[in-house]
């Protein structure tokens, strides 16, 4: 499933599309997406499309298009200090953006089927951490891989707060999946073609909610070993943090404080002398979106009804701004990592400093 927005030219001009078209609606939901490239997670010869709203596979790796997980992140309702375990883990994109709002105080967990995707979404996950700059702005909740099939997880698992599976359930294992949750937690995933968001009210209550027509490949049914056994998954048990990690956390959230006070300090509140950045227009424009699932066809239509009245002055506005841009058409400064330069600067020994930096590359 994809093409229900139109694509980007870079990773912030597509979540500029997914706010467009209402499938990011919440500000944590946006951070996150902008916090993480998604054409990181694409192999070399395919990031040409990595900012169109389609899913990408390629032998084992699996990409959903960014509308799927733009409407799985805002169904989650995910919240600092949660718990969160992902069926179907893939290239671990989606769980590193969970990360990012967990914080270092929550649960990650994932479930793998094959081997080398897991080796992939490693590999993924220790590029984020040492070379994005947006690692810096959170507190992140380093996500844990295991391999086996997601239907086969140990009974006597703990239960999550938070659960997305990324292939097609059938009936049969709705309340499979349906146990894995605590009571109050949030399950999404594809049921009978249907994006589908069930909520743990009670011991034995649920609320379901279908959020929108989907087609996933089904989940593959486990392999009986020799014995007719099956070969269980335990997951990654939840882990106490040192106490090292939890000095490195209280200092680094420290100096975000100090830096905020004095940036706060400097703008007057951010009241005076605002950073002047040029603005983007976005063109209005009304926007036809047909998505073919199988046998069925999913619409959109996006539409203002002052579209056509605005768009010529929206075009003599453009010109206007074309014109003055001209004399230097420079493209903007690349943000400054400010707790970076702040833990630079302080009195203390460099592998103090590194190890607040998390050993990462500068």
């Amino acid at each position: 499933m994809g093409g229900a927005v139109s694509a980007g030219e870079d990773n912030d001009e597509l979540i500029d599309n997914l706010k467009e078209a209402q499938y990011i609606r919440t500000e944590l939901v946006e951070q996150a997406f902008r916090a993480i490239d998604r054409a990181d997670y694409y192999l070399e010869e395919f990031k040409d499309n990595a900012y169109k709203d389609l899913a990408w596979k390629h032998g084992n790796i699996h990409l959903s298009a960014p509308c799927i997980y733009s409407e799985v992140m805002e169904a989650l309702d995910l919240q600092p200090g949660l718990s969160f375990l992902n069926l179907g883990s893939g290239t671990g994109y989606l769980s590193s953006m969970v990360g990012l709002i967990l914080g270092p105080f929550g649960v990650n967990h994932g479930v793998e089927l094959h081997s080398d995707v897991i080796e992939y979404a490693k590999q993924k996950l220790d590029f984020f951490i040492k070379t994005s700059d947006s690692f810096d702005k959170f507190e992140f909740c380093e996500p844990s891989f295991v391999t086996g099939n997601c239907l086969e997880i140990s009974p006597d698992c703990t239960q999550y707060d938070r659960v997305y599976c990324g292939a097609g359930v059938q009936k049969e294992h709705e309340d499979y999946m349906k146990n894995l949750l605590k009571v109050g937690g949030i399950l999404v995933m594809p049921l009978e073609e249907k994006l589908t968001k069930i909520t743990r009210t009670g011991p034995s209550a649920w609320e379901t909610k279908k959020i929108l027509a989907v087609s996933f490949a089904p989940l593959i049914q486990p392999n009986q070993a020799d014995s007719g056994k099956s070969r269980l998954v335990h997951l990654p048990p939840v882990a106490v943090r040192s106490l090292q990690d939890l000095a490195r956390i209280a200092i680094r959230g420290t100096i975000k404080k100090i830096i905020h006070q004095e940036t706060m300090s400097k703008n007057g509140n951010g009241l005076k002398n605002p950073p002047k950045f040029k603005r983007r227009r976005v063109r209005r424009r009304r926007m036809e979106t047909i998505v073919f699932l199988d046998k069925e066809v999913f619409a959109s239509r996006i539409s203002n009804p002052s579209d056509d009245n605005n768009n010529s002055e929206d075009l003599e506005d453009e010109r206007q701004e074309e014109e003055e841009a001209k004399p230097s058409e420079l493209k903007p400064d690349p943000p400054v990592n400010f707790l970076r330069e702040k833990v630079l600067s302080l009195p203390l020994p460099d592998p103090l400093k590194y190890y607040l930096l998390y050993y990462r590359e500068k």
